[in-house]
């Protein structure tokens, strides 16, 4: 009985499930000394054996459950803000790297380089990720061209797991080319880039990849579990029993867990902890993509015909409702079919079974020639598009963690592996029919270039910090400014601007300060009112009482905020409001709206009265003239004072503040602690400033927003955070400050008053 109808028969039986069954989770992507160097592995997606189960959306990987929240780069190792792009074929076979995969290959490598700064391709997402000296790992890459290397392989010193019966290449014996390990790959690669004077230094990414025929193993020796990009698959005999092929197929599945796709590394002979300029870094990128749809290979049997799919989509059904990893499987007969099947023809039995298995796992090959044969008389063109998946990969893994100790998770996983056989966001086109000339869908997420390609997402550790949008695994980033202006109002009236409504993938990130250590940053928006008032800059979210905006926002957002702030126009006309928001990633866009504002026109201006050209209104952009008598508002009254007195009932239900001003205001209440007795107390806060000459070092515990249309008397209760009032609550006597700040309505010239009272609570 041919191996493939064996294994079929197994698989009823319960056995068998290695060459069958695809996993919906990745076999523990990560960052590895496993049999040599430490590299940044991408083994083949993990097998569900019988035994096992998978919940829908639920990775059967790794152990710790908060792995992707723990994402960082502790030390603020370094990113590459731009990279040189040199592809290396390493093929003195006679041509076994087909010129046609040279040139898909090429092609997209130069296209990603043209593509630079897109937004909406997967690279953008990694510019979120930093360093110490805060450059982002930036969407930059330049293809500086591809060459092929053809010195003559090194003699092996690794065994083949799976040896090939045969090669393409007309006077070589069998198996000649059949083991490189990551030893030989590393000093070819140091001889070839002296040979050539090419570029080294932490700006330069070689790839290094193999044809056909040629398996790369990381230990030494190489074999089932060496570590190689090949796996030992076994042979069932007849007559064996059914412990033998139990036996023979769980060697098969510990070959298969060691086995990977490809690696990323870098050599460092200098031992420079950031790099330097002699530093290599180098992805290997061996044939992985199988031989469905291909003859021309010079293999033989079942051996040309080894799937492709663990090396890039794991056997998921990527277009399955929801959008989630679940497994793709051959159809099930029904009982009818069966008996059909069983008194076929053997020629009937084979098309049957081959139109079943088109609806399992298979590849995506978007660029496929579907029934055209390529230059070599076969249907293998769109095999390289599994090989460019590795490299898109490879990419990003390697921009974000060159010298494998930077962004991680937990575990060891890298920017992509938390997203891995993830292919579902920005919309899917193509077919998830396979072929039956090519075994092989037509499925893209990418449009790069003029090409469209299937590759993997990229993961977005924004996400786990703020809840909107909040999309963890992503194929490109958004960013799209916006908000709505307010009806047409009255010049000396406050209005609000909510930039809140923007949608930004990337609102969250990770800064360094001085010292290296870790800060939490978020996107910014500018403000331009377009009045000649000066511009309101500050993070998101949070919200600015007026403007400038306030140097505090609630915790834990970081000071200035103003995704959303006030303004008011002194001046009558149209005016066009301006927001910039930059995020995370330091992208940037710009977004504006018009606002008009009923009221006597600025001085200068047609119909304003006043004579004179004056600056007009041009573009609808009103430029009023400045000056210290600009405002016509008097300076504000107000009044606050503090009226609980029980730390208990502060701690739990906030503090009580009645206040009354004379006019339209807008301002901020801020509750001071000394630093001493805050420090006594356990009690954290940013430092308060502006105070009166000789005060004490002082605390904001806590603050609350006073916004008014007219004068009035009315109350607020400024709550505290959670562990402030914890603190507050085991206290004895606790003597506070309250400071209120208020401006006038006036745009120009705004003034300001400060008032401030003490109140002693007890517990």
């Amino acid at each position: 009985m041919p191996v493939l109808a064996r294994r079929l028969a197994l698989a009823a039986a319960g056995l068998g499930a290695l060459a069958l069954s695809p996993a919906v989770a990745p076999a523990g992507a990560l960052v590895t000394e496993a049999g040599g160097p430490k590299v940044g592995l991408q083994p083949r997606s993990t097998l569900l054996f019988p035994g096992e189960t998978a919940k829908a959306g639920v990775p059967l990987y790794p152990k710790d459950p908060a792995y992707p929240e723990k994402f960082a780069n502790p030390s603020g190792a370094p990113v590459l803000a731009s990279s040189r792009v040199y592809p290396i074929y390493w093929d003195p076979t006679n041509d076994n790297y087909h010129g046609e995969w040279q040139n898909s290959i090429d092609t997209f490598m130069q296209a990603m380089g043209a593509g630079s700064g897109s937004l909406g391709s997967v690279f953008a997402v990694d510019s979120q990720y930093t360093d110490a000296a805060n450059q982002h790992a930036s969407y930059r890459s330049t293809f500086m061209g591809a060459v092929t290397d053809t010195e003559k392989y090194p003699a092996a010193t690794c065994t083949d797991p799976q040896p090939l019966l045969g090669t393409s290449s007309p006077g070589h014996e069998p198996n000649e080319i059949a083991c490189l390990t990551d030893k030989q790959i590393r000093a070819q690669l140091e001889t070839f880039t002296a040979q050539h004077s090419l570029p080294k230094g932490m700006g330069t990414i070689f790839y290094v990849l193999t044809p056909p025929g040629v398996t790369v193993c990381l230990n030494e020796a190489g074999g089932p579990t060496g570590h190689c990009s090949d796996y030992h698959k076994a042979s069932l005999e007849e007559g064996e029993t059914k412990a033998e092929e139990e036996a023979k197929l769980e060697e098969e599945k510990e070959s298969y867990e060691n086995s990977f796709c490809s690696y990323h590394s870098d050599i460092d002979t200098d031992k420079a902890p950031n790099g330097d300029g002699s530093t290599i870094l180098y992805a290997v990128i061996p044939w992985t993509a199988g031989g469905i749809g291909d003859y021309g290979l010079g293999l033989l049997g079942e051996e040309s015909m080894q799937p492709g799919y663990p090396c890039q989509d794991g056997g998921i059904n990527p277009i399955s409702k929801p959008q989630i990893e679940q497994p793709e499987k051959p159809k099930t007969r029904t009982e009818k079919e069966q008996e059909e099947f069983n008194t076929a023809k053997p020629e009937e039995k084979a098309q049957k079974e081959k139109e079943r298995l088109l609806e399992g796992p298979h590849v995506e090959e978007p660029n496929q020639l579907l029934n055209e044969v390529g230059p070599d008389g076969a249907h293998d063109h769109g095999l390289s598009d599994v090989i460019i998946n590795q490299i898109a990969v490879e990419q990003q893994d390697t921009v974000t963690d060159p010298l494998l100790d930077g962004w991680q998770d937990s575990v060891g996983n890298e920017a992509t592996d938390e997203c891995r056989n993830f292919f579902a966001s920005g919309g899917v086109s193509g077919s998830a029919s396979a072929n039956e000339f090519t075994d092989a869908g037509t499925l893209s997420n990418q449009k790069v270039g003029a090409k469209s390609y299937y590759l993997n997402n990229a993961f977005n550790l924004a996400a786990l910090k703020l809840p909107y949008p909040g999309v963890p695994c992503l194929g490109g980033v958004n960013l799209a400014p916006q908000f709505t202006a307010p009806n047409p109002v009255n010049s000396e009236e406050i209005v609000g601007f909510d930039g809140m409504e923007s949608d930004v993938a990337l609102d969250a990130g990770t800064a360094y300060n001085a010292k290296g250590e870790a800060q939490r940053t978020y996107a910014t928006y500018t403000w331009n009112f377009g009045d000649g008032t000066p511009t309101v800059t500050g993070y998101a979210p949070g919200q600015a009482p007026g403007n400038p905006p306030s140097s505090l926002c609630e915790a834990p957002w970081l000071p200035p905020c103003a995704g959303s702030t006030f303004h008011s126009y002194k001046y009558g006309g149209e005016y066009e409001v301006t927001l910039t928001v930059t995020d995370a990633g330091g992208n940037t866009a710009t977004t504006m709206q018009k606002i008009k504002v009923v009221g006597p026109p600025a001085p200068g201006t047609p119909g304003s009265g006043s004579g004179g050209a004056g600056t007009g209104v041009g573009a609808g952009v009103i430029t009023p003239p400045g000056g210290p008598g600009g405002s016509s508002l008097p300076r504000p009254v107000a009044t606050a004072a503090a009226m609980s007195s029980s730390l208990k009932q502060v701690a739990r239900n906030g503090l009580l503040v009645h206040y009354s001003v004379n006019e339209q205001v807008a301002g901020r209440f801020e509750v001071l602690l000394e630093a001493a007795a805050a420090h006594r107390l356990g009690i954290a806060g940013p430092v308060a400033t502006n105070l009166p000459a000789g005060s004490p070092k002082s605390l904001v515990i806590g603050h609350a927003l006073l916004v008014t249309t007219k004068g009035g008397k009315s109350s607020v209760r400024i709550k505290f955070s959670p562990s402030v009032a914890k603190h507050l609550r085991h206290a004895h006597r606790v003597k506070l400050t309250l400071r209120l700040t208020a401006r006038n309505a006036s745009a120009l010239n705004p003034l300001f008053t400060t008032v401030m009272s003490t109140v002693e609570l007890h517990g």
